[in-house]
């Protein structure tokens, strides 16, 4: 019998924790992380190698090993030193594991999805950039069943759930997110058994209308932004990297979380969504593509069915959506 995404939520669980904590102690000195360059240019350190080893290492034999994930081993395969940094790692919670283990389980992220069977997407460190700058950051894992996201978890070691969920200042311990379709949402302080029911703002249009996007305007067209915003009467905007955006709209600390396109033909990667918006969904969040199409997780490694993202609280999603065709953005 296949093993359900209720009885797979706790072993998800508990690797994200762990790699959490990990991640969160490399933080700690980020002028001795070693980084490369991937081919589009973005960075890649030994966290995030790290991370999709020990995920990888974690899942095996859980009953569901496919993986889409973000990183590959082709690059750390050339780089001696940034390879022995993440044998390292990843041997603190697998004080076994051997360097062709370590490539072979960041390798086992090779899987290309598609409409049927059950599979993880993972983004071992998604908002790498903000993790340099000591900034936020999301490690985020969704598990994915015939295209629909049925698991959905963020490990955030800068979020404060209770301390400052809008996700505009760094706090430790940091939190964990996860939601189980049908289930709701949770959240709860990294070590911490208190989990706290999350749960989308009571915004009416007679309030200011609170978003989050992307620090990087290669993520996001802060223009465009500013023209939808003008739809309402008052705007406020903290901008920050990663699914951490996601967290900050469940948590109800902001309303509205925009992605919109920066340049023709780009499509998100399915990593870059799919434990978030599960996790904005359960906690009573709208999420669509900015034509208000739902995110389709059943074309591959890509949400190539879809532009953009739109999550918001129901009663401002139309409108917004509305504005996105008024002002021609895709």
């Amino acid at each position: 019998m296949a093993i359900s995404p209720a009885e797979l939520a706790p072993i998800a669980q508990e690797v994200i924790e762990i790699s959490s904590g990990i991640v969160a102690g490399l933080g700690q000195d980020l002028e001795r992380i070693s980084s490369i360059s991937k081919d589009d240019r973005s960075p890649v350190t030994v966290a995030d190698f790290s991370v999709q080893a020990i995920v990888g290492l974690h899942l095996k034999g859980c009953g569901v090993e496919e993986m889409i994930g973000e990183e590959d081993a082709e690059k750390l395969r050339e780089n001696a030193t940034l390879r022995s940094e993440v044998l390292a790692t990843t041997q603190r919670v697998f004080p076994n594991a051997t360097e062709d283990d370590v490539l072979e389980a960041i390798d086992s992220g090779c899987h290309e999805g598609g409409p049927t069977g059950t599979f993880w997407t993972l983004d071992p460190i998604d908002g790498t950039k903000g993790f340099l700058r000591g900034g936020q950051f999301a490690l985020a894992l969704g598990l994915v069943r015939d295209g629909i996201i049925e698991l959905g978890l963020l490990g955030l070691p800068h979020w404060g759930i209770e301390s400052d969920p809008s996700g505009g200042s760094v706090q430790s311990p940091g939190s964990v997110c996860m939601a189980l379709r049908g289930s709701g949402a949770q959240g709860w302080a990294l070590g911490s058994s208190d989990k706290h029911q999350l749960t989308v703002s009571d915004w009416s249009d007679d309030r200011p209308i609170r978003t989050c996007e992307s620090v990087e305007s290669g993520h996001t067209s802060h223009d465009a932004s500013a023209k939808i915003t003008d739809a309402f009467s008052a705007h406020e905007a903290v901008r920050l990297d990663s699914q951490a955006k996601y967290a900050v709209v469940a948590s109800g600390a902001a309303d509205a979380y925009l992605r919109l396109p920066t340049r023709p033909g780009y499509v998100e990667r399915i990593w870059d969504h799919a434990g978030g918006a599960l996790i904005a969904t359960e906690a009573g969040a709208v999420v669509t593509d900015i034509h208000g199409n739902q995110l389709d997780f059943s074309q591959g490694r890509g949400l190539e069915k879809n532009k953009g993202v739109v999550c918001s609280v129901p009663g401002a999603h139309q409108r917004i959506i509305d504005r996105i065709r008024e002002i021609g953005l895709g």
